[in-house]
């Protein structure tokens, strides 16, 4: 018998009390403060954390937080509009008083309620859905929520072996992602190496500008307008996520009748994301292979040329081409690049030939870098749904008559 079914059988072998959160936990309230004023006050080294809407967290000084309501004790806070969520707290912090967060009274066990709220989200994100363009829960949608009320050494077990479990997969996903990152460096390390053509003197350096036979702006293609039927598009943020190297079939379509002013690819053509908010971004590109003719969305440039259009895609992926593609390029917003940019990146082309036994090796060992990638979702995937299972498990018990 383990440890938690001794206190089971100990302290509720008949079963246990249900109650509204309301009735066991005492609640909190945040601070007033605006979005503005965070930006004013915010310091890295401050000692008071403050959550906001969505993912947004600054730490202040308390002296500079105005009407502060710090919280002192471990809590729940209740992420209640936009992205609705529970996160525990153990550290001095304050809230947007949109929002409200829970506490232990005598014989309750705040990380227990953690961890109810957590195997209960969906209930309470599907309560926030048909409330206007952003989610958002009302005070009564946790507060008159029913939960299982163990007596608290139950309750403090469960927790300590929920605590240990949570440790033991982010260990895991940390190694997942440590290995993936390292399969990465490899690829690229590898690519950047067999592109660099060092002491080879049969391979010319040349300006994408010579390469080119021409070039055009794609145009229009609304996000709106994509849909999953119609004629294949590509738009430029798919650029950016959703496409690598090279791609034979979109993943977006539209009804060509309401574009105005259609622009296509081909096969072969390389495609541009001229626009990113990320300057290592600008300028992504990928080689379309597809047999069928394609419409292209805004702020993508299309490269016509007689090369190898997947050597082509893979040498404007290494990193010197990265680095050209940003060059003299300014941190804002967005960051742009244009034609004239574009044709003066400098590129080695050597024969065909070359470019196709280079193209095939670069395939291979990108092949094996995205099986590992794609892999490591689904184990963390699999992770997750086993920590899930368990949880439930954990969290599951007979009501007491």
């Amino acid at each position: 018998m383990s440890r938690l079914e001794e206190l089971i059988q100990q302290y509720c072998p008949d079963g246990v009390e249900y109650k509204k959160i309301k009735e066991v936990y005492q609640r909190i309230k945040g601070t007033p403060i605006t979005a503005g004023k965070m930006n004013e006050i915010q310091c890295p080294t401050g000692e008071i954390r403050i959550f906001a809407g969505g993912k947004t967290v600054i730490d202040a000084n308390e002296a500079d937080i105005p009407n502060a309501n710090i919280t002192r004790v471990p809590a729940v806070l209740v992420q209640s509009r936009g992205v609705i969520d529970a996160i525990y707290y153990d550290k001095p912090f304050t809230f947007k008083n949109e929002m409200w967060a829970y506490t232990h009274k005598e014989q309750t066990s705040v990380k227990f309620l953690y961890y109810v709220m957590k195997q209960n989200i969906q209930h309470f994100r599907d309560a926030a859905s048909g409330m206007g363009a952003l989610p958002q829960i009302s005070l009564g949608t946790t507060e008159d929520f029913v939960i299982p009320v163990p007596p608290l050494p139950v309750q403090e077990e469960i927790v300590r072996i929920l605590d240990n479990f949570a440790e033991l997969q982010a260990e895991l996903q940390a190694e997942l992602q440590a290995e993936l990152q390292k399969r990465l460096q490899q690829y690229n390390y590898y690519r950047d190496n067999l592109l660099s053509f060092e002491g080879r003197t049969d391979v010319e350096w040349k300006k994408l500008g010579e390469i080119a036979t021409d070039w055009y702006r794609g145009a229009g293609i609304k996000r709106d307008e994509v849909s999953e039927e119609g004629t294949p598009c590509i738009r430029y943020g798919e650029i950016h996520t959703t496409y690598n190297i090279w791609f034979d079939e979109c993943v977006s379509h539209t009804d060509e009748s309401k574009q105005p002013a259609k622009k296509y690819a081909d096969y072969g053509d390389i495609l541009f994301a001229i626009t990113s908010e990320d300057i290592p971004f600008i300028g992504n590109s990928v080689a379309y292979i597809g047999k069928e003719r394609i419409l292209v969305g805004g702020d993508i440039v299309v490269m016509k040329h007689n090369q190898n259009p997947k050597y082509m895609s893979y040498v404007l992926s290494t990193s010197d081409a990265v680095k050209q593609k940003g060059k003299g390029k300014v941190k804002s917003k967005v960051v742009h690049t244009n034609v004239p940019s574009l044709k003066e990146i400098v590129v080695p082309l050597p024969s065909l030939e070359e470019q196709e036994r280079i193209a095939t090796i670069l395939d291979k060992f990108y092949a094996l870098t995205t099986d590992i990638t794609a892999g490591l979702p689904a184990e963390i995937e699999a992770r997750r749904k086993q920590y899930e299972y368990y949880r439930d498990q954990l969290l599951t018990f007979k009501q007491k008559a």
